[in-house]
């Protein structure tokens, strides 16, 4: 599905539907080394995927919901073709967005958030790529995205291309590795 955040337009899914996984990876062109970022409702939901120590608990806790990826290591529920092979980590959100957390009450289950870039054009030579200073309409958006996605989410919303802020909370301490929305609040806390 095409959907709104609390950031940009993003392509997901139902984190434990393989072969939709399979699919958004396809869209965005991304390999399987490449982790993708999910979506869950609360912190206590966090932490049924991913390990959080006490220090990344009192960051986050403070923080969400909001604009921010936290990469954290990945429990045995992150399915492998999600999370990142090397560090056994996945990057999780907790939007503060209505259209989310509905979309996650009603499904049940995390939901894969990656911006939706547009997909390839002949005039791109195959290539996606977004030009901030030519951010597509939101019709555009659709109109590019309509034939790849099974359902299109429409709250009348423009795209916006700003991006989240990601705190990596792999190792002992919490590091701002992406300037994002929220990035200065998140800068207070690491």
């Amino acid at each position: 599905m095409l959907y709104p955040t609390d950031t940009v337009y993003a392509i997901g899914c139902d984190l434990n539907a393989k072969s939709a996984v399979e699919r958004v990876r396809q869209i965005k062109q991304l390999a399987n080394d490449k982790p993708l970022t999910f979506l869950c409702p609360s912190l206590s939901n966090v932490a049924t995927y991913a390990f959080v120590s006490d220090t990344a608990y009192r960051i986050m806790k403070r923080l969400i919901p909001g604009p921010y990826t936290f990469l954290l290591p990945a429990t045995k529920l992150v399915p492998r073709l999600v999370q990142s092979p090397k560090r056994k980590s996945t990057g999780i959100r907790v939007p503060n967005h209505i259209v989310c957390l509905e979309l996650l009450a009603a499904l049940g289950n995390p939901i894969i958030s990656t911006s939706a870039h547009l997909p390839p054009d002949e005039a791109d030579n195959g290539m996606i790529r977004i030009d901030p200073e030519t951010v597509q309409s939101r019709v555009e958006l659709f109109d590019r995205l309509d034939k790849l996605v099974d359902i299109i989410v429409d709250t009348g919303e423009e795209p916006t291309y700003e991006v989240s802020t990601i705190l990596d909370m792999t190792g002992d301490e919490a590091a701002i590795i992406r300037r994002g929305l929220g990035w200065e609040a998140a800068a207070a806390w690491v």
